[in-house]
């Protein structure tokens, strides 16, 4: 089974959420976390389980060994950091709201067209 190394951008309260329900899955590897302070994305990540921690988001998009990256800042921020995380290569899960508005999501989606990333909002009733 291929496993995929996730981050997680932004280290809140849903993002504990989600980390909680990540460690289940087989094939998902606790690999990074990002926040705009470092100490609390150490913190995070030494709670979860997360084998890398930073202080920037730009400097966890280029770890090569990022696969998926889980975005669940403020929605206000989502589509700056989903753009943000395509542009590098890194498959999306964006938390709800995708975006702040149409523009801003077909914008998300033209960038992951052109990058040929995988792109998807974490809508948990989709699921149920």
């Amino acid at each position: 089974m291929k496993t995929y190394n996730w981050a997680l951008l932004g280290c809140g309260n849903i993002a504990e959420k989600f980390a909680e329900d990540l460690k289940l899955l087989p094939n998902a590897v606790l690999y990074a976390t990002a926040a705009r302070d470092k100490a609390n994305a150490e913190k995070f990540a030494h709670k979860y389980g997360f084998e890398r921690a930073y202080g920037s988001y730009e400097e966890m998009l280029s770890d090569p060994k990022v696969d998926v990256v889980y975005i669940s800042t403020p929605h206000s921020h989502h589509h700056q950091h989903t753009i943000m995380c395509l542009n590098a290569k890194k498959a999306v899960l964006c938390e709800k709201p995708f975006a702040i508005n149409s523009a801003q999501v077909a914008e998300m989606i033209a960038c992951a067209k052109s990058n040929h990333v995988f792109l998807m909002e974490a809508f948990w009733t989709r699921f149920l």
